[in-house]
């Protein structure tokens, strides 16, 4: 069986019960793949490409995959936190030294690298218009996947021009908004599994992934099939 791995940060990683509704776009992934694939989902809150590596957890994955597997990074949001050595990177240095360690070790291991640019916040200005607010990043991971010729999904360009076509009010509804939060960077069960299908429907149109090999794409998935664990 082949499995898709994950590594990035808490937009994609699992949430516990303790956290709904709060969800990674990582916990709907499974929800648009073939049931003969399995997604292990290693992404963790707060981490960047930097740390993800320095904690050991890229070794922990190649350590577990098998060859034919697929790779899915995702860093940019805690590349940005300048204030912490231990995280940030630059986007045209030590950003993309990092990601050509995931992409040169798991093709070393036999992996299938896929670079994809990191979920973009919602943020808008007085006008309306959806805000970036990654900077330079995404264009960094995009020129090393030209680089490296590995395949990209730019997640970052499609979340921007979704959450610009829903509108300021409607993407309240796709992010951790609660009576007691107003968290633009999260999602709720319907982000996660937007987001989820962009990259499902993104695996597919790149070759990553064959027809067989995906499902429901423009199918209307409720966030009932969201489950979080106890622990």
């Amino acid at each position: 069986m082949t499995t898709v791995h994950i590594a990035g940060d808490s937009t994609a990683s699992r949430k516990r019960a303790a956290d709904a509704p709060e969800t990674g776009w990582g916990m709907a992934l499974p929800l648009f793949l073939h049931r003969d694939l399995a997604v292990a989902n290693h992404a963790v809150n707060s981490r960047s490409s930097r740390s993800f590596i320095a904690e050991g957890r890229l070794a922990a994955i190649l350590g577990a995959a098998a060859p034919g597997d697929v790779l899915l990074v995702q860093f940019g949001h805690n590349d940005q936190k300048t204030e912490d050595p231990s995280r940030c990177t630059e986007p045209w240095t030590t950003y993309q030294s990092f990601l050509r360690r995931y992409v040169a070790e798991a093709r070393a291991h036999g992996l299938r690298p896929v670079l994809l640019t990191p979920v973009e916040r919602r943020g808008f200005d007085p006008g309306g218009r959806a805000v970036d607010t990654h900077g330079e990043y995404p264009a960094a991971m995009r020129a090393l996947a030209e680089e490296q010729a590995v395949p990209l999904l730019d997640i970052h360009a499609l979340t921007l021009a979704l959450w610009e076509k829903l509108g300021a009010e409607e993407t309240k509804r796709y992010f951790h908004w609660t009576e007691t939060e107003r968290d633009d960077t999260h999602f709720n069960p319907p982000g996660a599994i937007a987001v989820a299908r962009l990259v499902a429907t993104e695996l597919l149109a790149k070759g990553v992934l064959s027809p067989r090999e995906v499902r429901c794409l423009d199918a209307e998935i409720p966030g009932s099939r969201i489950t979080w664990p106890e622990a």
